[in-house]
């Protein structure tokens, strides 16, 4: 790792923190980003590194709100609003500190995203986008959408907050609950990005960020089954990583992958957490997401996949969280049980418009055409899913599979 690289990395890490303190005093995600984002840049081109990273950063940042606000407003307004940002000294010692019942500065700005006066989905991709980092790209990916139209539906949630006036404060822990489903929600689709991204092309580092968040959520949420569940859920999916990828870089889909090299330590604190989950004895869709994965990762143990038991959990998911997604994920379980056909026509059955932009539909679509041997159609479906973009692991697994149905 360069030297130039490893510090970007550090004001990566760095980020999380600042931001909320500068969104606390501004009131504006918006300024806190764009300040934060022009402090990185100047500290990015110094020649020597400062030595106290965060600090300067902090002390850069707010100066640079300080002059957007002198820019964009009268002096005398200015004034005032520069003095009540500027108010506390330097250095790191007025950074908002945080509660001790969540010690760390991305869940808890993750949890003061996650406001119930947003609709969910907004406050989710904000979170995405401004906790996680995650490229607009990647949030309208997870969420089936396009790229313009989530772009509005983030800025739509920052401008509630503004107008709002919502408090950059975590709630009381007896709050925490209407705020919950909107906390793992993001966690699992920073996580699904993260793991779409098999070679960690937009940030090598929020796989296991991502693991260390959702466990930290279990820790503090240990009576919360659907949080000990989702843990195991991401623990799982990480349990496969370094199986994921062949020589060349290209993804190895789950069915294909090398069991041996799968992290059983993970997968062993994976089902310790769903047997603590179990113990509450109040079930909740996280809790069948993860024993589908836990029924995969017993495939390491026993040599096959029972995918009767598979379908039949996501049958139960259906009437727990229906969606396109897991009618998706539901009609591939069923090709393995009942054949190609029955789950070709469940696909058919779904919103085409909406999964426009869905790769995993016409993937989908492409496997199973193929299947039923209409090659020529699966190549289209193939050719479409690479229309929109893959990452790069994705893009040459269908490229070869491309290949392999013109050869054929």
């Amino acid at each position: 790792m360069t030297e130039g690289t490893d510090l970007a990395r550090r004001c990566m890490a760095a980020r999380p923190r600042l931001v909320a303190a500068l969104a606390a005093r501004l009131r504006d995600l918006d300024a806190a980003e764009d300040a934060f984002g022009e402090a990185m840049e100047v500290c990015l081109a110094l020649d020597t590194p400062p030595d106290r990273l965060e600090g300067w950063l902090m002390t850069v940042a707010r100066r640079k709100a300080i002059d957007t606000i002198r820019k964009e407003t009268a002096r005398a307004r200015a004034s005032e609003a520069a003095a009540l940002i500027d108010e506390g000294g330097q250095d790191m010692s007025d950074v908002v500190e945080l509660p001790e019942a969540i010690p760390d500065e991305r869940l808890r700005l993750i949890f003061i995203c996650c406001h119930p006066s947003i609709a969910i989905e907004a406050r989710t991709a904000l979170a995405l986008k401004v906790v996680c980092g995650l490229p607009v790209s990647a949030i309208a990916h997870v969420f089936l959408t396009s790229e313009p139209a989530m772009f509005q539906r983030i800025t739509r949630a920052k401008t509630k907050v503004r107008e709002a006036g919502i408090a950059f404060e975590l709630p009381d822990r007896r709050h925490w609950g209407e705020r919950l489903e909107a906390v793992l929600l993001t966690i699992e689709l920073a996580y699904t990005a993260a793991y779409q991204d098999a070679a960690g092309e937009i940030d090598p580092e929020l796989s296991a960020e991502i693991g260390r968040l959702a466990a930290m959520i279990a820790e503090l949420l240990p009576e919360e089954p659907e949080a000990l569940a989702l843990a195991s859920l991401v623990m799982l999916a990480r349990s496969r990583e370094t199986a994921r990828l062949d020589d060349i870089g290209a993804m190895i889909p789950l069915s294909k992958q090398d069991t041996s090299r799968w992290d059983f330590e993970a997968i062993e604190q994976a089902r310790a957490w769903m047997d603590r989950a179990a113990c509450v004895e109040r079930s909740g869709p996280y809790q069948v997401m993860a024993a589908i994965q836990l029924t995969h990762a017993r495939r390491a143990f026993g040599g096959e996949t029972d995918w009767r038991a598979i379908l039949s959990l996501y049958d139960v998911l259906m009437e727990m969280r229906p969606g396109p997604m897991v009618a998706l994920n539901r009609a591939l379980a069923l090709a393995e049980v009942e054949g190609p056909q029955p789950a070709l026509e469940t696909l058919a059955t779904l919103p085409v418009e909406r999964l426009r932009h869905a790769r995993p539909l016409h993937v989908a679509h492409a496997h199973l055409l193929a299947r039923i041997g209409d090659r020529a159609a699966a190549a289209r479906a193939l050719d479409e899913a690479l229309a929109l973009g893959p990452p790069r692991a994705e893009r040459l697994f269908l490229e070869r599979r491309r290949i392999e149905l013109a050869l054929t």
